[in-house]
């Protein structure tokens, strides 16, 4: 087994379109790194650039402690796991398994316990002798897995494996996945779009956003210390609600207009973001995720609150989720937008579409007016400009 580093890595295409801009990253040995971001973003580009499917414009690529720029793909020890699941249909699964096995030249002899140790692992022993299309899709894609496990590879490259499973059996299949790379502890580069994906399996995440690496860190650090508004509106489901204001100094106290009012800063959300008094009466954009706010009927005291008419309730069982619009100025800026799937219609001028994640024990209903905690210790805060958090 081995880490994969880039240095400077680039790739610019025909025509001058820059799909990743000089990215440095280190995937260490044994890690499940996860490259995540909207389409466009690079992650696919990285990953065929480390597969040697495509030639990096300049930069590095090492598996090791080798650099393999000018290796051939077979010659990487590197195997991979497609979308398309990419099996043979007129093979039968054994055959799809041993088919690479065969192919770079291991002893016949080796062969069937290298595939039937694979298949127990996967528990697909009993479909060794099916065609593929016999096979439902989870079990395709264990198949292909398991073409890619029986090469004993130094390192695993994982095109959005999932993303043609059913929710339900996408949610299993990232559990299992999760799993088996832990057990056999080899290193993986797993290419998603989907944050909550990357969220639940990688030991770290790198976040792309126009071929460059917006922050690079532990799943919950992303979610808890996003760099940026870019990360913030990215990371987390619903996403994170952002907005511009401006801060107002009261005193020793940072105050925030909201709906009419003024929302004091807590002291831990001063200890927290050290650099917000430098920008007392300038405009930062702030964010609030909908899992800091509450019905404030189930919050008594709330040091915080703001009344609101629910545009929608979607009550999910184990949650509600609530929508609804505030008169501030939206932040559209540093690609918030594009990050939490905002378009220039979803709100009238002049207003913000947000979002609560809601206890089912809220009454809210749609159309009906409901009053919000907030937890304003729970505030984000990103420079305007810049869009870097404070």
């Amino acid at each position: 087994m081995a880490g994969i580093s880039y240095r400077g890595l680039t790739k610019v295409f025909d025509g001058g379109a820059v799909a990743v801009d000089g990215i440095d990253l280190q995937v260490e040995d044994g890690e499940l790194m996860v490259l995540v971001g909207p389409s466009g973003s690079g992650k696919t580009t990285v990953l065929r650039m480390t597969a040697g499917l495509e030639e990096p414009t300049s930069g590095e690529i090492l598996i090791g402690d080798r650099v393999v720029n000018d290796v051939p793909p077979k010659e990487r020890n590197i195997a991979m796991v497609f979308q398309d699941y990419a099996l043979y249909p007129h093979m039968s699964v054994y055959s799809n398994m041993a088919f690479g096995l065969k192919l770079h030249g291991l002893d016949k002899h080796l062969i069937p316990g290298r595939v039937e140790s694979a298949a127990k692992m996967l528990g697909i022993h009993e479909l060794l002798t099916r065609k593929p299309a016999q096979l439902s899709g989870g079990q395709r894609q264990r198949v292909a897995m398991g073409r890619a496990i029986v090469r004993e590879p130094a390192v695993f490259l994982m095109d959005e494996p999932l993303s043609n499973l059913d929710a339900k059996l996408r949610v299993e299949m990232r559990a299992y996945v999760a799993m088996l790379q832990q057990q056999l502890g080899t290193t993986t580069l797993y290419v998603t779009h989907d944050q909550t994906e990357a969220m639940t399996m990688g030991t770290r995440v790198a976040v792309l956003r126009d071929g460059r690496i917006q922050q690079c860190e532990a799943p919950q650090l992303l979610y808890e210390h996003p760099a940026n508004a870019f990360v913030a509106g990215f990371i987390g489901s619903p996403a994170m609600n952002l907005f511009r204001s401006r801060l107002h100094a009261e005193g020793d106290a940072l105050q925030i207009p909201l709906d009419g009012d003024r929302v004091t800063l807590p002291p831990p959300v001063l200890s927290r973001h050290r650099g917000l008094r430098a920008h007392a009466g300038k405009e930062v954009i702030v964010g609030l995720r909908p899992e800091d706010l509450e019905d404030a009927s189930l919050v008594p005291g709330a040091a915080a609150a703001v009344d609101v008419t629910v545009s929608l309730a979607e009550p999910l069982g184990a949650e509600l989720i609530v929508h609804f619009a505030l008169p501030v100025e939206p932040a559209r800026e540093h690609g918030v937008a594009a990050a939490a799937g905002v378009s220039e219609a979803d709100a009238a001028p002049g207003e913000q579409r947000f979002t609560a994640r809601l206890s089912p024990r809220s009454l809210a209903q749609t159309g009906q007016p409901l009053r919000l905690a907030i937890d304003t210790e729970r505030l984000h805060f990103f420079d305007a400009e810049t869009g870097v958090a404070i």
